[in-house]
Order: C-alpha cells, then structure tokens, then sequence
C-alpha cells in the first residue's frame, strides 16, 4: 500500500503548484500540506537513501512555501514570492517582475514554470537495482553497458568517430522487465534517472507540452550525466498522418525528434532510454532515432528459474534445486511479470493454512504449528480461538512447499499470448535485435 504514498504526494504537489500559481492561496496551502502528509508517509517505509533523501528535499521545500502562505494568509497581506531554498516545484508560477530591467540573470519565469510542473512528476533517483538482479538478456545489457559504463570507465576508448550509443529502445510483451531494465542501468551508471510516462509530457495547453519535452530534455543536460526513460512511448509517438492524430501530438513529435537528435550529437552524457509493448505503433521517423531497438522477450529456462528463487527471496521453504528446475519447466510462456504475480500468490498460501486449520500442536521450541488430527499431541482449535486466548503471536507460519506451487500453478495461465509474440518478433525481424 505504501507504494501509493509517493503517487498521491506527487500529485497532491501539483495541484498545489497549480492553485499557488492561480493566487488560490487557501486552497494551496491545503494541498500543500497534504502533499507533506503523504511524503512523510512514504518516509516511514522508504529503505533507499539518495530517494529518501529527495523526499526530504522536497518536503523542506513544500513546508516553507505552505509557511510562507500560511503567514501571510494570517496577517492579511500578499503573498510573496519563494527565495531559491524552496523546492523547484514549490515555487509560484506567478512571481512579480522585477523593475527597472533588474534581475536580467534570472530564470525566464515561463521556463522556470514548466521545469516546476516537470519537477512534481519526475522523481529523479538513484535506483537500486543490480545487473545480477536481472534474469537473462545477456545481449541486452552488454549493449546497455556500451552506452552507459564503458564510456564513464574508459573514456579514452571513445574519441573521434567511436561514440557510445545514446538511444535505445526496448520492446516487447507486457512484464518481461523493461522498466526494471532501465532502473538497473541508472543504478550501474551512477547517473540522474529521469523516469516519467507520456501522460506526464502531455498538457492541455496549446503549445506547453512541446516546450515540456523541450525543458525535459535541458533538466537531463543540467544534471548530466543521466539517463531519460520514457515508458510507453509509443502513446507519445504514434504514427503521424493517422485520422486521429491532433496538431498538439504532431508538435510534441517534431520536438521530441528535434532533442533526440541533439542528444545524439552533442549531448553526450544524457542517454535516452523508452520502452513499448506496440513497436509497430512508433512513428518511422521517432523509431529512426534509436541506435538500438532490442526484444526484451519473455524469459527462458534458466531466467525463470533465477526468478522464482529472488521472488521467494528469505522466505522459509523446502523446495530443492530440482524442484526449481521443474517449476521452470512447467511455466514455458510465462512473463516476469507472471512469475512474480504466481510466487506472490504462493506466498499467501501458508496464511491461507493456518485460517483453515482445526488442529495445532506445539513445537519443541513452544510455537503453534497446524497438523493432522492424528499427529501426537495435535489439539483440536482454530487460529481465532488462539487469538482469543492471546497466543496468535505464537502460531508459526508453515514453511511454503512444491505442493503449494503446484495449486497455485493449476489456476494461473500466461498473460502473454502467441500472436503478440508473432508480432514483436517479426518486427525484431525487420527492425531490431535480439536481447
């Protein structure tokens, strides 16, 4: 559940943002703090350091500008504008000129307006996950590496004409890992990772969401080096001439080619990473952008293997290496995405025997633990009667077994179908590689 907390912050933030920008200062304040309500909520639960330390950022920045309004909301007066120790996105859209030509070094209020409306959505962080935590696509990080490590490692190797590779695509069938591909490529870089969905660069003014893409792409080289990933980009890029297609998409395209191609001249320190479940729905011209376009394809054996055995993590069980292997076996077809959804399911099956338990007995270190009727010492009760005499705390979680992979297995199928594998590869075919 905590995992909403971040979302609802955000959005909370932007709202604020927009009413601060409006002069609906009361109605600011309140979403104000809010958005501190449901950061600080996330705090509690957040175990990495650089994203807890954004957080905290952010939330000084937010709780200065809802004092500031606060204040003066009191006393009756205007509202002035935030200084530079506020949040980017705390501060008001709508701060005074300066007089007589003075402040010509400052930001242009119209840019610093839409880096703030970017700077609610984008959470820019180092995530935490390894190369070793991604199952298979030897091909795909090698590749990734190239652009990303090598270049930082051993610049020396990169001079004249040999330049690392600064946009790349990943495609394929929903859940086989895209986005945590990309995560753990921010993670190995040590870069700045801007993640955002297209909805977060579309806005319902004329003319913004270019100019959103624009400064998108201006905050990644400020804060170089570092890595934009676009998830689902093809509802962003869509094919150009279609009947439904708006003269705002056409912009945002023609924009989005514009930065893609400094990136891939003169911004050396910023790569482009997107992700698509449709390849086939990209504009040619977007699609052309990309040095690399790679199949991210469902896993094979040895993935689905690894998969099951990081998705149990510490969790107690009996099951063997063996027993591993035929699990393996048994979900040719399966996506990540299903594997983690089917061992998550396993996961509650222990919880699910002791609800349904009549009979406990004691284990030599005093814990309950379900049983047969027959077994010595079994005791004829049921975990509500336990807790009723306060022993819940007492009951000993049974540890998971094949057997409870093996119910869980015989009601779940693959999302994936055949004919979505035909399509992405025919197009690996015609377009991409192999990951």
């Amino acid at each position: 559940m905590y995992s909403n907390f971040m979302e609802h912050g955000i959005e909370y933030a932007k709202q604020a943002v927009k009413e601060d920008d409006t002069g609906n200062y009361s109605k600011a304040f309140q979403l104000y703090m809010n958005a501190l309500e449901y950061f600080q909520a996330q705090l509690k639960y957040e175990k990495n350091q650089q994203i807890e330390k954004t957080i905290r950022e952010r939330c000084l920045g937010y709780l200065k500008r809802a004092e500031e309004i606060r204040a003066v909301l009191d006393n009756g007066g205007s509202v002035p504008a935030s200084n530079g120790d506020a949040s980017v996105a705390a501060q008001p859209k709508t701060s005074p000129k300066p007089k007589d030509g003075g402040g010509k070094d400052k930001e242009d209020p119209e840019k610093a307006k839409l880096k703030a409306g970017l700077d609610s959505v984008i959470i820019r962080e180092k995530p935490n996950v390894k190369w070793s935590d991604v199952a298979g696509l030897e091909n795909a990080k090698l590749a990734l590496q190239e652009a990303v490590i090598l270049p930082v490692k051993f610049p020396q190797f990169f001079t004249g004409k040999r330049k690392p590779w600064r946009a790349f695509l990943l495609y394929g069938p929903p859940g086989t890992g895209k986005s945590y591909l990309a995560k753990a490529v921010a993670t190995e870089a040590d870069s700045t990772f801007f993640s955002v969905s297209s909805s977060d660069l579309v806005s319902k003014w004329m003319g913004e969401s270019e100019k959103l893409v624009s400064n998108l792409f201006q905050m990644a080289r400020d804060s170089a080096p570092s890595i934009i990933f676009v998830d689902e980009i093809d509802s962003l890029c869509g094919q150009r001439g279609e009947g439904n297609e708006s003269e705002a998409s056409r912009r945002i395209k023609t924009e989005l080619l514009v930065q893609m191609q400094g990136v891939g001249s003169d911004d050396n320190k910023v790569l482009v990473l997107a992700a698509t479940n449709t390849p086939y729905a990209l504009d040619q011209a977007i699609r052309r952008r990309f040095d690399k376009r790679i199949y991210i394809p469902l896993p094979d054996l040895k993935a689905r293997q690894h998969m099951f055995k990081v998705h149990l993590g510490d969790t107690p069980h009996n099951l063997t290496e063996s027993d591993f292997e035929k699990l393996a076996q048994k979900t040719g077809g399966f996506s990540g995405s299903d594997i983690s959804v089917c061992v998550k399911d396993v996961l509650f099956e222990p919880v699910r025997k002791i609800q349904d338990a009549e009979y406990f007995m004691k284990s030599s270190d005093g814990m309950w633990v379900p049983c047969e009727p027959k077994q010595r010492g079994a005791v004829k009760t049921t975990l509500q009667e336990l807790d009723a005499q306060d022993l819940a705390s007492k009951v000993l979680l049974p540890p998971i077994t094949r057997a409870d992979f093996d119910k869980v297995l015989a009601r779940q199928k693959p999302t994936v179908s055949k004919a979505d594998l035909e399509v992405h590869e025919r197009f690996t075919k015609e377009f991409g590689e192999e990951g």
